[in-house]
């Protein structure tokens, strides 16, 4: 899967949980400057995430996605090879 696919992947995701626009989604969006997400939100994002990409994200790695570029990147090398 390529890093652009991750991100339309992703920002359906955020336009689905957090309600905005998908046009406002970019590789830049801080989730707790500009998503005003609190701990449970990232948490549950994180575990939609997981289902989702069907890879798990320890929760020392979560801690440091602080924007979408960052969850790509690392969706992006982490993803299980076929």
């Amino acid at each position: 899967m390529t890093e652009k696919e991750i991100f339309t992947k992703i920002a359906q995701i955020i336009h689905e949980r957090f309600e905005l626009d998908l046009a406002q989604i970019t590789p830049a969006l801080n989730f707790a400057n500009d998503l005003d997400a609190d701990s449970i939100d990232i948490v549950e994002f994180v575990l939609e995430l997981e289902d989702t990409f069907g890879s798990e994200i320890p929760d020392e790695e979560a801690e440091r996605l602080a924007t979408v570029g960052d969850v790509v990147k690392y969706i992006a090398a982490h993803q299980k090879k076929a």
